[in-house]
C-alpha cells in the first residue's frame, strides 16, 4: 500500500488529505498556439482590428500583440488592453499562452 501511495505522489511522503480533495496538475504541456489562431481571436472579439502577432521565444506560448482599432477610441489603455485579454481567455486559461505583451492604438 506504501508503495503505491509512493508512485501516486510524486512529491515524496504521505500526500495527506488535501491530495484527495486537489488532484495532481496534468504534466502535459499545453498545446501550442499559433499566430494565425491568435489574429482570429482577436478579429473575433475586435473586427476592425488590425493585429500583429510576434512569438517573442520561438516557443509559441511567448507572444506580443500590437492591435490598432477603431473600438479602442475614448478608452482608457487598460480598457484597451482588456477587450485583447478578453478576446484570449481562454488561450490564457488553458496557458497555451504563458506570457502576452500588449500594445494598443487607435488607427490615425
Amino acid at each position: 500500500m506504501g508503495a503505491a501511495r509512493a508512485r501516486l505522489w510524486p512529491y515524496g511522503g504521505h500526500p495527506g488529505p488535501a491530495a484527495l480533495r486537489f488532484p495532481l496538475p496534468d504534466p502535459s504541456p499545453p498545446a501550442m498556439v499559433q499566430p494565425d489562431q491568435v489574429r482570429e481571436a482577436i478579429r473575433r472579439a475586435i473586427p476592425d482590428a488590425q493585429v500583429e502577432v510576434e512569438d517573442l521565444t520561438g516557443g509559441g506560448d511567448h507572444l506580443q500583440v500590437r492591435v490598432i482599432s477603431g473600438a479602442f477610441a475614448g478608452l482608457a489603455r487598460v480598457k484597451q488592453h482588456q477587450l485583447v485579454y478578453g478576446a484570449l481567455r481562454s488561450e490564457l486559461a488553458s496557458e497555451a499562452i504563458h506570457a502576452l505583451a500588449v500594445q494598443t492604438a487607435t488607427p490615425t
